[in-house]
């Protein structure tokens, strides 16, 4: 095992046993407690045996079930095989136009959202919070969000963490479709993130979410993102030994309310930006977290999470390529398993941008190429080929480039290439963005969804008191 690796996990249990975790949470700090964990006030100290024992609990690997079978997915390493799955931006409050504008995200943009990644073959998985609309009650948002994820998409759903009250009624929406607790544990249906409070807590919010996604066996991903100098150490082992103390902590709870509970390791951990205090993610940083959080990982034999295409610019610029393609190159390159905000995230998380939506679908797909490799067989090798061909021959009109010159060579949706000269290529780049977008909305056909569901889900929403012009 990489001795890097060896140094971090021994530094993270030395914070779990002599600094803790502070929980906000009575019910957890009694189940704590009731496990043989130390307790004093609201934190917690581990050993590192009973960290290692319950973390031990949880699979290495998981499925997890779509409405539509074709969307199922397993998440984690299978027989040498390392999964990779995309999920869409999560969590921004704004709508980025092209213009450079920002201005706060509606319900109109959510259901655009969740049209689109309903179309793009990159995901199979659709939902969270693709945006958090301003034109929603705070205390039936995420109900109304997910209803929608319901009826528009029949793809695998992502939820969204919440107090007691939005997770409940998450867990009565995702019974109304998918049938009992017993049914959900054996099939698992909905899978969000749970973001520790950095440094060293878990809020409320988060430990209601885990308690109410853990004991219906739904998949859990808890995901530090602490900023090196301002919520974390401002060296990246020391910063990468945090977070690591605080997804154990959280993996290990998960595991108390219900063992076997399928969990993710998670880490958007970055550098902070010293000269304005701004959290960053377009940065080397974040790439090299990624990484370590990957190694880490499998050290505990979990699934991972991480990175994504986000960037810090405030526009889609030559700044917004570069950030989002080494972020996500880099998520890919350590085989993080569920890449989320792997397109549409601009302004570090504050934004989402369907150009760049659009944008990055492409980038999702040069990297996947980059990441299928090379084949190499009697085919590919091409040896009888070049024979026949000889010295200072071409290819261009042989057969074998004929049968393989629509697969072997990556072609571009949006960029341009060739020597076609034009007088502003940002232009014409942004036009077929525009023609892109507008095709996917055109084609896009609702799944199939029973009148009597439908009628049930409606009716349910409009009793909590979610206004009907939302549904």
């Amino acid at each position: 095992m990489n001795e890097n690796i060896n140094k971090i996990h021994d530094a993270s249990m030395k914070i779990l046993n002599r600094t803790g975790v502070r929980f906000h949470h009575p019910e957890i700090l009694k189940l704590l407690n009731k496990n043989g964990i130390k307790i004093e006030g609201e934190t917690a100290f581990f050993t590192e045996d009973q960290i290692l024992n319950w973390v031990g609990k949880a699979p290495d690997h998981f499925k997890v079930y779509a409405r539509n079978p074709k969307y199922d997915f397993i998440v984690g390493d299978t027989k040498g095989i390392k999964h990779i799955e995309f999920a869409p931006g999560y969590g921004a409050p704004n709508i980025l136009e092209r213009s450079g504008v920002s201005r706060r995200a509606v319900l109109k943009d959510y259901i655009e959202f969740t049209k689109l990644v309903h179309q793009s073959d990159q995901f199979k998985v659709n939902g969270g919070i693709l945006v958090e609309p301003c034109d929603l009650n705070p205390q039936t948002n995420y109900a109304a969000m997910l209803y929608h994820i319901i009826t528009l998409s029949d793809k695998f759903i992502f939820g969204m963490e919440g107090r007691k009250s939005q997770v409940d009624m998450t867990m009565e929406m995702i019974k109304m479709v998918f049938g009992s607790q017993e049914e959900l544990i054996n099939k698992p249906r909905i899978m969000t993130i749970v973001n520790t409070l950095s440094p060293l807590s878990l809020d409320a919010t988060a430990l209601d979410t885990i308690l109410s996604y853990a004991s219906h066996g739904q998949p859990v991903i808890i995901t530090p993102a602490a900023s090196a100098g301002f919520t974390g150490p401002i060296s990246l082992a020391g910063l990468i030994a945090l977070g690591n103390a605080e997804t154990l902590s959280g993996i290990a709870v998960t595991q108390m309310i219900r063992p076997g509970t399928p969990v993710v390791y998670g880490c958007q951990s970055t550098a902070g930006d010293m000269r304005t205090g701004a959290f960053v993610v377009g940065n080397p940083e974040h790439a090299l977290c990624i990484t370590l959080a990957a190694e880490l990982a499998r050290y505990y034999h979990l699934p991972c999470r991480g990175g994504g295409a986000p960037s810090d610019a405030k526009q889609i610029s030559v700044q917004s390529g570069y950030e989002s393609m080494l972020i996500l190159l880099s998520s890919v390159k350590a085989n993080i398993n569920y890449i989320i905000h792997a397109a549409g995230v601009a302004d570090s998380f504050n934004a989402m941008s369907i150009d760049k939506f659009i944008i990055d679908l492409e980038l999702i797909d040069i990297v996947k190429r980059i990441h299928r490799g090379v084949q190499v067989d009697d085919e590919t090798l091409a040896l009888e080929v070049i024979e026949k061909i000889g010295i200072g021959g071409e290819y261009m009109t042989s057969a074998h480039t004929a049968k393989l010159c629509r697969q072997a060579v990556w072609s571009p949706k949006i960029g341009l290439k060739g020597p076609k000269e034009v007088d502003d290529q940002q232009a014409v780049i942004l036009e077929k963005v525009k023609r892109q977008k507008e095709t996917m909305l055109a084609d896009y056909q609702q799944p199939q969804i029973s009148a009597s569901l439908q009628k049930a889900l409606t009716d349910y929403l409009l009793a909590k008191g979610v206004e009907k012009k939302h549904l």
